[in-house]
């Protein structure tokens, strides 16, 4: 493994939701409500002092976004307490919002793209109460099904290679647990654990599985990266400089990992960096995938 550095100059809030779109890297800061994008980090040109570009921003804290297959510059995107479309130039025009699971104030979270172009994304309490969260699916049709409940903090849905299962972070339980899905319809069946992380170790946010199917956790309070093997044993630890890791996605055969500085006493250096590194021999990453709006 490669020497970690930072992808840019630039420091955020809550770097997330990191995707690779095939010439691009995107990600969002949460609170500040920015959509920022770089060129892949391998691109020729690119130098290392390149700052991230600004998107859009919102009005409201921006967890996560998926291209729109067919509309090139539109993003579909999981922000505030629903969904909405960002358009060129910035414009913002809200969605159906999805049915709340508590009474607290609450807002979406990360959130991604499948193969048949449907849209997972999680939500949160603000205030991280216990079971205040829920998984929802944003359909072709611009439905909104609420898939699972009594989440804590519902982070990184990733899929494997095939589409036919999907990992789902909950962060403050150190979960990653594992289901099957049915392809043409989306529905979820045999929720299984898949990895138990130990408090000490850090707490499984931001998920991404790569094109053999091993799946990486980006360890928030943990300063680090796992990579998973498929049967859920640990493959690999990949240390960080920065405390607070947040996503994690492969552009190629380069990891790039988001963090966060937001609530740390004295940031380091590289807290709230987007941080770049060779992922290893052989690795290879999956270019995100759109969603389909048919209806919207």
């Amino acid at each position: 493994m490669s020497d970690v550095t930072a992808l840019t100059p630039d420091r955020l809030e809550l770097g997330e939701g990191s995707r690779w779109t095939g010439d691009r890297l995107v990600l969002v800061d949460i609170p500040a409500g920015r959509l920022l994008t770089a060129p892949a980090p391998d691109t020729p040109g690119r130098r290392a002092a390149d700052a991230l570009t600004e998107l859009a921003k919102l009005p409201d804290p921006l967890a996560a976004v998926a291209e729109v297959a067919g509309r090139p510059g539109t993003w579909l995107a999981a922000t505030g307490t629903g969904f909405a479309l960002i358009t060129g130039g910035g414009a913002v025009r809200a969605l159906t919002a999805p049915e709340p699971v508590t009474d607290r104030p609450w807002r979406m979270n990360d959130g991604v793209a499948d193969r048949t172009g449907r849209f997972w994304a999680g939500s949160m309490a603000c205030d991280q109460s216990p079971r205040s969260g829920a998984l929802y699916r944003l359909d072709p049709d611009g439905s909104v099904r609420t898939v699972l409940r009594d989440l804590t903090i519902a982070n990184g849905p990733a899929f494997s290679p095939d589409g036919r299962t999907m990992y789902l972070s909950d962060t403050p339980l150190g979960h990653i647990d594992r289901f099957d899905v049915d392809p043409a319809t989306g529905e979820l069946s045999g929720r299984r654990p898949f990895a138990r992380l130990d408090p000490d170790h850090g707490a499984p946010d931001g998920l991404t599985v790569d094109a053999e199917g091993h799946v990486w956790a980006a360890l928030f309070g943990g300063a680090a990266v796992h990579r998973y093997r498929p049967d859920g044993v640990l493959d690999r630890r990949v240390p960080l400089p920065a405390r607070q890791p947040t996503s994690v996605c492969l552009v190629g055969g380069t990891l790039v990992i988001t963090s966060g500085r937001g609530g740390l006493d004295g940031p380091g250096p590289d807290d709230g960096a987007v941080l770049v590194t060779d992922a290893g021999p052989g690795v290879r990453g999956i270019p995100a995938l759109p969603v389909r709006l048919d209806a919207i």
